[in-house]
């Protein structure tokens, strides 16, 4: 369990602890959005895509998550309302100035 609460403090991803072959495996992970990390968060492929966007451009808005999944406002809407529940990305501002960034822990 220290292992664990090491890696949620440092605001890297959980570690997976296996049995294997009479052993025992920890997996660290260093990118806490890599593509399996978000898998296991339950992201759809949008939503992945947006996180990549977000990663190479440092943020996004609304309107450019529309442009860039092909859904309308309302679904982008929930769908980044998602992405901000489950602490992946934090909203910066109110309206249509407002846009989307990685959550740094």
């Amino acid at each position: 369990m220290k292992i664990v609460n090491s890696c949620k403090a440092a605001g890297i991803p959980t570690p997976t602890l296996e049995e294997d072959m009479g052993g025992f495996m920890v997996k660290l992970f260093k990118d806490r959005f890599s593509k399996e990390q978000l898998e296991k968060l339950g992201l759809n492929d949008r939503q992945m895509k947006a996180v990549e966007y977000v990663k190479t451009k440092g943020k996004i808005t609304n309107g450019e998550y529309q442009t860039l999944t092909s859904v309308a406002r309302r679904w982008a809407t929930v769908e980044l309302s998602d992405l901000v529940s489950k602490n992946i990305f934090h909203n910066i501002g109110y309206g249509a100035g407002s846009y989307y960034e990685l959550n740094a822990q």
